[in-house]
């Protein structure tokens, strides 16, 4: 472990792999943190992370994806930059999607999502998780171990925001291709047309959904995407074309990412705690519970960024207009002032639930309600279809002495593979 004093969190691969050292030393310092490097304001007290969410008079979400890198397209001037900040919005990291809007920009963007995640299209978007967990689990369960990501959570994730979308089911599996969730055993590559998309998905997915979306309006087909085609902001008016394509896409894309990094937390933890799975598996209610101490345990997203707007105070420090600030979910959501013995994995944790992997106030995760169900449906089928899931000793050392690569990233936490062997229930 490095110098906790003086890391650099942006760059440090030690702090990347294992991050919670880091955060309570930075906690025992103040709940809200300047840190050396970078003048970025570190926020790791669950209070004070809260705090931040819903102040959106002081805190701009402009800088939500990219924090101080690159630096602000101009020099704060004041004690209000709202004004710069309006001037030079089309500067920052991916300004144009609603996870860096502010009000009221961000609640038209929103709105359009209102008309897809309707309790209805849930519903159905539900029935259809149920049959395809069992899909993915077939194209593997003879063989008695799988990489769970590469051949669960992410095709699985993949296919079912393409159902919820409304993708036409011919153009699943270029879906499931370009997106990095392999192809279906069987599969012919010839037959497809997706290629990977590498660090844009976006891109693609703003092309792809861009063609659904312009068909539609010439030619209505009473579907998931023709309906999305007709709507409409609150005012009546009609938005572009690409102002309905954004919120759906960014939905795509972060809901792909979240839920898989979700599903993996709670697989390693089924396969490290043999006593865990026997309780979910005599009981199948406190799978949610478990859902639920994971997103807390294991953040998909470690950190989110906001720009002081205004010069304010938050947890009694000083922050001036301008200020890059991280507001740390992992390590808010593992905070001794709100969560007891919070590096423990505990199913009987009455406030479990008041985790804020989802984030807080306006910007709460839009796709939180479906990671939560992907989740309960693929333990569910799980432990109805295997037993005895272990994590590969081959692959991840013994137990007591496991070995887990994460990604390499300051923003995301999330696991590169998890090697898992079980026995097909009879």
């Amino acid at each position: 472990m490095p110098d906790l004093a003086s890391v650099d969190y942006f760059s440090d691969e030690v702090i990347a792999q294992s991050p919670y050292e880091y955060f309570d030393y930075v906690r025992s310092q103040d709940p809200v943190f300047r840190e050396p490097h970078h003048g970025v304001a570190v926020v790791t007290g669950y209070q004070e992370v809260c705090a931040a969410f819903k102040d959106v008079d002081s805190f701009s979400a402009c800088v939500s994806i990219g924090g101080p890198f690159p630096p602000l397209p101009f020099v704060p001037e004041g004690d209000d930059i709202t004004a710069q900040i309006e001037a030079h919005r089309h500067q920052f990291p991916i300004f144009e999607h609603m996870v860096t809007m502010d009000p009221p920009d961000h609640e038209r963007a929103r709105s359009l999502l209102g008309r897809l995640l309707t309790p209805r299209r849930l519903k159905e978007n539900e029935d259809y998780m149920w049959a395809q967990a069992d899909r993915q689990l077939d194209e593997f369960i003879d063989n008695g171990r799988c990489e769970f990501l590469g051949e669960y959570a992410k095709p699985f994730a993949t296919l079912v925001i393409t159902d919820l979308l409304g993708v036409p089911e011919e153009d699943r599996d270029e879906f499931r291709l370009a997106l990095g969730a392999g192809m279906r055993p069987g599969s012919r590559v010839g037959a497809l047309d997706g290629e990977p998309v590498g660090s844009n998905p976006l891109q693609y997915l703003d092309d792809k959904f861009g063609g659904y979306i312009a068909d539609r309006r010439r030619e209505p087909r009473g579907d998931v995407l023709s309906a999305m085609a007709a709507a409409t902001y609150p005012d009546g008016s009609i938005p572009e074309l690409l102002e309905v394509v954004r919120p759906a896409t960014f939905l795509f894309a972060a809901g792909q990412e979240t839920v898989t990094k979700l599903l993996s937390s709670a697989l390693q933890t089924l396969g490290d705690r043999p006593d865990l799975q026997q309780l979910l598996r005599e009981d199948r209610s406190l799978i949610p519970r478990f859902i639920e101490e994971s997103l807390r345990m294991e953040s998909p997203t470690k950190i989110d960024f906001r720009l002081a707007r205004k010069t304010t105070t938050l947890g009694g420090v000083h922050i001036p207009a301008g200020t890059v600030v991280m507001l740390c979910l992992g390590a808010a959501n593992r905070d001794p002032r709100k969560f007891e013995d919070p590096n423990e994995f505990r199913l009987d944790r009455r406030n479990g639930r008041e985790h804020i992997a989802f984030g807080r106030g306006l910007h709460t995760c839009a796709g939180a309600p479906l990671a939560r169900v992907e989740g309960v449906v693929t333990l569910s089928r799980l432990l109805d279809r295997v037993r005895d899931i272990t994590i590969s000793a081959d692959r991840h050392g013994s137990p007591g002495a496991r070995s887990y690569a994460y990604e390499p990233t300051f923003l995301l936490r999330g696991l590169t593979e998890l090697n898992i062997e079980f026995t097909p229930a009879s």
